[in-house]
């Protein structure tokens, strides 16, 4: 064998049929979305420790919470902060009643893909 440098097979691209508009994946329409986070917005207040910290995270504090409610993305930092944390997106999604996929999905319609989300 020669000494050519491994390069792994490109990933295929997969075109969506003539005709067929591409779907969104998450099935979460942003007033569900936004339901879902002022939820996760309450369950967090709910107890002063989680609230503390996502606060302390986001660099906001008690006084200006309100104000920072009604800035456009606030609330899907609410689900960027649920999401980063599995135990945390777990408990919220069994008090919610709620799959944490669909949290996810939320979190994704308020927010658009992540990073590392697929084409």
């Amino acid at each position: 064998m020669t000494d050519r440098p491994f390069r792994p097979h490109p990933k295929p691209i997969v075109k969506p049929k003539q005709g067929v508009a591409p779907s969104r994946s998450s099935g979460v329409n942003p007033e569900l979305a936004s339901a879902l986070a002022i939820e996760a917005l309450s369950y967090l207040a709910s107890e002063p420790e989680r609230l503390d910290r996502f606060l302390a995270l986001t660099g906001l504090d008690h006084g200006s919470i309100r104000t920072a409610a009604q800035e456009p993305g606030f609330l899907a930092a609410v689900l960027d902060h649920i999401t980063a944390d599995e135990s945390l997106l777990l408990t919220f999604a069994q008090m919610a009643g709620h799959p944490p996929e669909t949290v996810a999905a939320a979190r994704e319609t308020l927010a658009g893909p992540g990073l590392w989300a697929t084409p």
